[in-house]
C-alpha cells in the first residue's frame, strides 16, 4: 500500500503534505512537460506509508491507493510512473499559499466529477 496524489491536485500545490513527509518522497516535475499536470505526485518507492500526508491536504487530494476514488484510478499509475523519471522532479519548497475554503475544496472536487 502506498499514497497517491489525484488530479484534485491540479494547479492547487499547496504544499502542506511536503512540509510534513518524513521521507521527502512528495515531489513536483521540474520542468513543464505537458504530459505531466502541474501538481505533487508521490514517489511509491520512497513512500513509506506513514499517511501523514493525507490530513494535511486542504484539497482532499491524497488516498490510499486502495481508495482512490474511480474516477482518478488513472492517477495510481501516474505517480508511479514518475519512478521511470525520478531525476526530473525535486521536493519543492512551500511558499506563502492561502489554504482554500470549504467552498474551494467542494468546487475543485465538482469539478472532477466528486459529488458530496
Amino acid at each position: 500500500m502506498t499514497w497517491v496524489i489525484t488530479s484534485l491536485c491540479q494547479e492547487k500545490e499547496d504544499m502542506a503534505c511536503v512540509e510534513v513527509c518524513p521521507v521527502d518522497c512528495i515531489v513536483k516535475r521540474t520542468d513543464s512537460d505537458p504530459a505531466w499536470p502541474a501538481q505533487l505526485y508521490i514517489d511509491p518507492e520512497e513512500c513509506i506509508s506513514c499517511g501523514v500526508c493525507e490530513p494535511e491536504c486542504p484539497w482532499e487530494a491524497i488516498y490510499e491507493d486502495e481508495q482512490v476514488p474511480e474516477v482518478f484510478e488513472a492517477d495510481i499509475a501516474k505517480n508511479a510512473a514518475i519512478v521511470e523519471c525520478r531525476d526530473d522532479f525535486s521536493v519543492p519548497e512551500r511558499g506563502e499559499i492561502d489554504a482554500p475554503s470549504p467552498a474551494d475544496v467542494e468546487a475543485n472536487k465538482a469539478k472532477w466529477g466528486m459529488t458530496s
